[in-house]
């Protein structure tokens, strides 16, 4: 069964609304477009964590299919990013779009949810979700996303859409790679790792290394 990765830049207060630029995605009066520019440096490489979809079939919702469709055809072709993601495969979760202009595409037909686990069921390259917040949520809650690249951006914005929203199932994460920029850019992979263990340090039996910690301070 192929892989299913979700990609995202997010603020450190979580949100992914419009990182590239003012017009992006205004929707909801978000006035904060393009907060991840000045933040970019060379070691930030979109290939390592599927942002460019080299070797992935996309999923895509229907806000970021519309600003990809509108932006990426009129890049030069000599542009690599461009041309990857003009060549992908792509598939789109809508409830509004009847037609699709973008070459590739495909809509994706019912519950949203069906139609991925049955993707994730047929042969071929790994899907890659890019941005696509709302779609995020829908697949995280149904545990279908089988990694995270999460580049979180030192910005705090207050307000937009979020990566993930009250009714986000909760569920452990583990994290297999991380990375900062220069800028301070943290570039993290995560996994998922079961459900949440809770516990408490109340109750919990001190270590001996804690027993230890806890002498010494009393003999000084």
């Amino acid at each position: 069964m192929r892989k299913l990765i979700a990609s995202t830049f997010a603020s450190l207060d979580g949100i992914m609304q419009a990182p590239g630029g003012p017009e992006e995605d205004p929707t909801g009066g978000f006035t904060l477009g393009g907060w991840s520019f000045g933040y970019w440096d060379e070691s930030m490489d979109p290939s390592t964590a599927g942002f460019d979809g080299r070797d992935r079939e996309l999923v895509l919702g229907r806000r970021t299919y519309q600003i990809f469709e509108a932006f990426w055809p009129e890049q030069p072709e000599e542009d690599p990013t461009a041309k990857t993601l003009n060549a992908a495969k792509k598939y789109v979760a809508s409830r509004t779009l009847t037609t699709l202009h973008w070459n590739n595409s495909t809509l994706l037909q019912g519950d949203v949810t069906s139609a991925i686990i049955a993707l994730k069921a047929q042969p071929g390259a790994d899907l890659q979700v890019i941005g696509s917040g709302n779609l995020i949520q829908t697949l995280q809650t149904a545990a279908l996303i089988d990694e995270y690249n999460v580049w979180t951006f030192p910005v705090v914005l207050g307000r937009g859409k979020r990566l993930f929203s009250e009714s986000a199932r909760p569920s452990a994460l583990r994290l297999v790679h991380s990375q900062v920029s220069t800028t301070g850019v943290v570039m993290s992979t995560y996994v998922p790792d079961g459900e949440i263990q809770p516990g408490s340090f109340a109750s919990a039996e001190p270590s001996e290394k804690e027993l230890a910690r806890r002498e010494n301070m009393a003999v000084r």
